[in-house]
């Protein structure tokens, strides 16, 4: 059976290259006579693997050696209860809410302190990124433990492309739908996390990039579980106990790939390629609506629907009779995304683009 175009917003698609090189590993791992499945991670040739994934990520990201690297497992909805748990040590945040997960994630840190809303895109159906001013003004207060956003929307199809200015409170990220696929200033952060399942991996790997500064000694919260504290996973290298050992394994293989992709700019480059393709497309059209305003549209996912439901269904149908996956909207829209991850080629892009000028000549 031959693979299909996979535009799945996560799990997600995979580099092929990867796919052979784990395949064939998978019986026996460099020369140890195991699987990386039964492998202890105490042992010398997974620590190898875990301190490799992470010079990897160093370099391609440029991450300074004031930051530490964390992998975690929980995925990244954990986090929406361990950022509070570790640095709201005064008891206020700020969180911009664009979409689902970063309302939830207010939600979650509600439980812990008190959280503002400092923008929102609520009102316009989270269609694009709200005005950024007020969050300077209230961030120039100085009395809040961290801003929050999540930087790329996948169900909404938006992203921020600049950043709000923060001053000195630290600027926290859920980068997971973005994540690898264009150079950010880590420096301009104060963490950043991102779910592996989207540019970075299997789903159950979590990638914390913190400041050191801000773990300190330990937790914000003396509630903070022992295994969700920062410091305490800094200083045991992300091994309190068991980590997903296979899952860094993969992140490990799909950093080097995209390395050897020529890191990424080259990465974003094509990502914008990508998207274009799909955009110019949408722009042009009778037939399909764009969701994101031009000005927030996401490189990652590309959202959009028909006039009714019924041609929705049709068009997803059809794609699927084709080989094209994964282009059903998030069951809170509807409609149609893809996703456009690292992995996911020109040529399926094409593919797709091909299939929605059938469609739009036989529907207009």
């Amino acid at each position: 059976m031959s693979r299909v175009y996979n535009f799945s917003a996560g799990p997600s698609a995979l580099p092929e290259r990867v796919l052979s090189e784990v395949q064939s590993e998978l019986l026996e791992y460099g020369g140890t006579g195991m699987s990386i499945l039964e492998m202890s991670h105490r042992t010398p040739a997974f620590s190898q693997v875990i301190e490799d994934a992470e010079a990897t990520l160093r370099r391609i990201m440029a991450i300074p050696d004031t930051y530490r690297v964390l992998f975690l497992q929980g995925g990244a909805t954990l986090q929406f209860a361990g950022i509070p748990l570790n640095l709201m040590r005064r008891g206020r945040a700020g969180y911009l809410v664009t979409g689902l997960f970063s309302c939830l994630a207010a939600e979650e840190a509600a439980k812990y302190g008190e959280v503002e809303v400092l923008a929102s895109s609520e009102k316009t159906g989270h269609d694009r990124i709200p005005d950024l001013a007020p969050v300077a003004a209230r961030a120039a207060e100085g009395d809040l433990d961290y801003v929050y956003l999540c930087q790329n929307n996948t169900i909404y199809g938006t992203q921020f492309h600049e950043l709000p200015e923060v001053g000195d409170v630290p600027l926290v990220a859920d980068v997971s739908s973005c994540f690898l696929m264009e150079p950010i200033d880590v420096a301009r952060y104060g963490l950043i996390y991102a779910g592996a399942q989207k540019n970075a991996g299997a789903a159950g790997t979590t990638v914390v990039i913190v400041r050191e500064d801000l773990i300190g000694d330990g937790p914000a919260l003396a509630a903070c579980p022992s295994y969700m504290s920062y410091r305490r996973q800094a200083d045991a290298r992300s091994m309190m106990n068991t980590p997903n050992t296979f899952g860094i394994y993969l992140t490990g293989k799909i950093l080097r790939w995209a390395e050897d992709e020529g890191g990424l700019a080259a990465l974003a480059a094509q990502n914008r390629k990508k998207a274009a393709v799909l955009y110019g497309l949408l722009d042009s059209s009778r037939v399909f609506i764009p969701h994101a305003e031009p000005a927030s549209r996401s490189i990652a996912n590309v959202t959009f629907r028909c006039a009714t439901k019924e041609l929705d269904e049709e068009f997803i149908a059809g794609a699927r009779a084709r080989g094209i996956e994964g282009v059903r909207a998030h069951r809170s829209t509807g409609g149609m995304r893809a996703s456009i991850y690292n992995a996911v080629t020109l040529e399926a892009v094409q593919a797709l683009a091909a299939y929605m000028r059938e469609f739009e000549d036989a529907h207009r």
